[in-house]
């Protein structure tokens, strides 16, 4: 590999090479940092030639960062960030943001953490932007590549190599019954639970659960009458029929009177969770970053009222 003197490199062709791997498209990496087609066609050409290295490929499905350009991605974009802080006047100053935040969540997560935190920024950070993503199976793949941000976890969950989380706030899995669907009063028992109808959220198209193995080694079995992606559908299907579903409290709460909805205590064992964000450690001390962790931490305190 060549050693690139970076004497005679322009400066200027590092965000050009930072959109050209994280777009994968010649035009749409143009429109992001303001260059035509042809004139970002010509960085590319010089920054191949810069590198020794193609940095785009062509694959079945399209272009394709080669393996070089997919390494140098989280290290791009932070050293992006601090050159651009170097430079500014002061340090770091949010109202002065101009990106997009990429977070993959939940419907959950969208709901109770989006409009504060959009709310923030549009105080602080006028010209930051948000885009919630869908939880998808590449999601560990996107994190590590810069493409995505944070992604909302809760803290059992494996974090994958080059990974770090926080906790971001405390939450309860109570059981939702439409208000006035039971006659009864009292703790429920697993037997009553089980024999009730279900509503269950699937994000990968799994059907077994923890809940179901629970139910299993007391020797009961649930009937599952309604499946969804979307944790406010499940909500809503709750609210008008005599089903059962068991989900997040602090959503459950936000949600009660829009859909008629009662919370119980669950009879399953630990209710409690920890809502985590985790991102990638090579972009751990990206500063536009941590400041939307803090602004986060922020929004937690409001949507769930139980940890900051």
């Amino acid at each position: 590999m060549r050693e690139v003197n970076l004497a005679g490199v322009d400066l200027n062709l590092l965000p050009a090479l930072e959109a050209l791997i994280r777009r994968r498209n010649v035009t749409r990496a143009g429109e992001d940092v303001g260059l035509s087609q042809p004139a970002m066609s010509r960085a590319l050409a010089r920054l191949r030639a810069l590198l020794d290295d193609p940095i785009l490929v062509k694959t079945a499905s399209g272009l394709a960062p080669s393996a070089r350009a997919q390494a140098l991605l989280p290290q791009l974009a932070v050293a992006l960030d601090r050159l651009g802080e170097a430079l500014r006047p002061g340090g770091f100053d949010a109202a002065l943001l101009e990106r997009t935040f990429v977070l993959a969540s939940t419907d959950v997560h969208s709901l109770l953490l989006g409009p504060p935190l959009l709310a923030n920024l549009r105080k602080l950070a006028p010209r930051a932007g948000l885009r919630f993503v869908p939880i998808a199976a590449d999601v560990r793949e996107r994190v590590d590549s810069g493409d995505i941000d944070i992604v909302f976890a809760i803290s059992t969950a494996p974090l994958p190599p080059g990974a770090l989380s926080e906790p971001l706030a405390l939450d309860r899995s109570s059981l939702i019954t439409r208000r006035g669907a039971r006659r009864s009063s009292g703790p429920w028992t697993l037997e009553e639970y089980a024999a009730r109808d279900h509503v269950t959220v699937s994000i990968f198209g799994d059907r077994q659960s923890d809940i179901d193995a629970e139910l299993a080694a007391a020797g009961l079995v649930r009937r599952i009458a309604f499946t969804t992606p979307h944790f406010l559908s499940a909500l809503a299907a709750v609210g008008s029929t005599d089903c059962v579903t068991t989900l997040s409290a602090a959503l459950a709460r936000r949600f009660a009177d829009a859909f008629g909805l009662e919370l119980h205590e669950s009879p399953l064992r630990a209710p409690a969770f920890e809502t985590t964000m985790a991102y990638s450690a090579a972009r751990a001390n990206d500063p536009g970053l941590a400041w939307l962790r803090a602004r986060l931490r922020e929004a937690a305190a409001e949507a769930f009222g139980i940890r900051g």
